[in-house]
């Protein structure tokens, strides 16, 4: 682990902010706004399923790239969503969208390799390209041009050694969804540059107006695509940890072979279960993301009332990523006034650096009740309530 890795300590995580709102904290009843965990228990069809699965024998180790019925199920599933024939050397099955994040820079860089990172991101990216001896390179984006990343940026920040674009959308944490025409303009640039693109696409179904389109299925895309699925926030099974992978059959032979020195194979349960959500995901998923839209429409509303607030109205996630500039606070500040009137959210900078501050991201994964009570208490924060 390298000494740059460990200096990090001192920057927010989400352990450190879900350890905080486990003890006691100045209020009694801390609401904990901070981590993308989704409060709903997955399906009982889908637990159920997998429980019957394990109790008749699948507890052991499965093909190193997926359970091949599953690998059929995500095949049968790109094929109907979205038109994609996948062969079955195209398929991996990972231990969740983290994982496979790190799988694919471990596979795609050397030593000095560039990434571009459109930011505010999630801030695990940064670490995951470091890790593989990469070197990020933020792109940030901005509120007024809705967090959408510009050609103008991505131009700035190529170079002769970028290898590849981490590109997320519905995106952690500002919720921006980008649609068919944004996608073109990432895809001429990454074939123009030479790059492969990693999409993170693990809050797929959760975009609310605009449909989500995956970026590897434009023409001339698949073969630089390295798409990254996960079944933790589309059916709330964050705890099973379990994703997949999809892209060339070159790449997909690397990431198993190099997963076999990680874990080998995901776990057998989880893989189950992952099988049972794509059975039952028609009756699932419709109304898991409509209880997202109904919190993030709520929470936006009671923050655009709020004259030391702001946020763009919502588009995906159940992330929402307000600007507390208004308030004439720095981030750090508008997140320690927050838990001192026990709301816990994440300050901006923990996303991305410069591109976050001034902003903060709140995570809509608590029932109704309890985001109500947290808007209750930051509407009674002087800084926030006062008038502009």
């Amino acid at each position: 682990m390298s000494r740059n890795f460990l200096a990090k300590h001192h920057q927010v995580s989400e352990q450190n902010l879900m350890d905080k709102a486990n003890v006691s904290g100045p209020v009694a009843g801390t609401i904990n706004l901070t981590i993308g965990d989704p409060d709903m228990v997955t399906d009982q069809r889908i637990i159920r399923d997998a429980f019957e699965d394990v109790l008749a024998g699948h507890t052991g180790y499965t093909h190193p790239q997926g359970d091949p019925e599953l690998r059929d199920a995500i095949r049968d599933f790109y094929r109907k969503a979205y038109g994609l024939n996948l062969d079955d050397s195209q398929v991996f099955v990972c231990t969740a969208g983290n994982v496979a994040m790190y799988l694919a820079m471990q596979v795609l860089l050397d030593k000095g390799d560039e990434v571009l990172i459109p930011t505010p991101c999630f801030g695990s990216y940064f670490d995951q390209v470091e890790l593989s001896g990469g070197v990020p390179v933020a792109v940030p984006t901005r509120e007024e041009e809705g967090f959408r990343v510009t050609t103008a940026a991505l131009e700035a920040a190529v170079t002769p050694r970028t290898k590849a674009l981490i590109f997320n959308t519905p995106c952690n944490p500002t919720g921006v969804c980008y649609g068919v025409k944004d996608l073109e303009v990432i895809a001429d640039f990454a074939k123009r540059h030479d790059l492969i693109v990693v999409a993170d696409d693990i809050y797929t179904d959760i975009s609310f107006d605009i449909p989500f389109t995956p970026i590897c299925s434009l023409p001339g895309m698949m073969e630089r695509s390295i798409t990254i699925n996960s079944f933790s926030k589309n059916y709330t099974m964050a705890g099973w940890r379990i994703g997949n992978m999809i892209s060339t059959p070159e790449i997909i032979s690397a990431l198993t072979t190099f997963n076999n020195s990680v874990v080998f194979a995901a776990p057998s349960p989880s893989q189950r279960a992952a099988l049972a959500a794509l059975r039952h995901r028609d009756e699932v998923v419709p109304a898991v993301v409509e209880e997202y839209r109904r919190r993030v429409t709520y929470a936006a509303q009671r923050i655009n009332a709020l004259p030391g607030m702001r946020v763009l109205e919502p588009q995906g996630t159940f992330y929402l990523f307000p600007c507390v500039k208004p308030s004439g606070l720095t981030s750090a500040q508008a997140t320690e006034l927050l838990a001192k009137a026990g709301v816990l959210v994440v300050p901006g900078p923990a996303y991305g650096g410069e591109a976050g501050e001034g902003y903060l991201r709140i995570s809509c994964t608590v029932p109704m009740e309890q985001l109500k009570e947290a808007f209750d208490r930051i509407e009674a924060i002087p800084e926030f309530g006062k008038a502009r």
